[in-house]
């Protein structure tokens, strides 16, 4: 019973040695996607502009939340309802009414366009950093780059984040004179 048991662990375990024969040949690193978002300038830029679509909206639902809200009041307000002729009574009604149904559909409209702007910001970023991560490992001559968020556990020496922040930083630079340059010419 022992030699099957200790076979079974044999031939379980013999796949993974060539794992630590491998081990040595291969170069990895590491990147933390998050901090790539945080302190690269692509990063900061798309953050930015998030931002920005986001207070646009907020700034447009609050308008409406403020509609909504004086004509609630005026419904609610018992003295004001009594002058109203009942055609004009019917109308406030469904005034509010419309203007709810518009909130409601705003508050829909603002959910999905904050969810597209972000993947759409995810997938940018994603694209930028594997563009990054590429030109690292060619220059470190690493075989494997891994998102931090892929690894339970591994050594500082292998995190790459910086340099892949730095190549960001690069293409970021590169592409804001190309955009000025396209935005003088259009000028002329």
């Amino acid at each position: 019973m022992k030699r099957f048991i200790a076979g079974s662990c044999v031939a379980l375990l013999a796949p993974f040695s060539g794992i630590a024969a491998a081990e040595k040949n291969l170069n990895i690193g590491i990147v933390n996607f998050a901090k790539c978002i945080e302190s690269s300038k692509h990063g900061q830029h798309e953050q930015k502009q998030f931002e920005t679509i986001k207070q646009q909206i907020q700034k447009s639902m609050q308008d409406q939340e403020q509609e909504l809200t004086t004509t609630t009041s005026k419904l609610q307000d018992k003295d004001f309802m009594d002058s109203l002729s009942p055609e004009a009574e019917k109308e406030l009604k469904v005034k509010y009414q419309a203007q709810a149904e518009d909130l409601q559909r705003s508050q829909s409209q603002y959910y999905q366009i904050m969810q597209q702007a972000n993947m759409r910001l995810m997938h940018t970023i994603a694209d930028l950093i594997n563009e990054a991560s590429s030109a690292v490992a060619k220059k470190a001559h690493l075989s494997l780059v891994l998102n931090k968020d892929a690894a339970f556990h591994f050594a500082d020496t292998l995190d790459i984040t910086d340099e892949v922040i730095n190549e960001m930083d690069k293409k970021f630079a590169k592409d804001e004179k190309a955009a000025q340059v396209e935005t003088t010419a259009t000028k002329k």
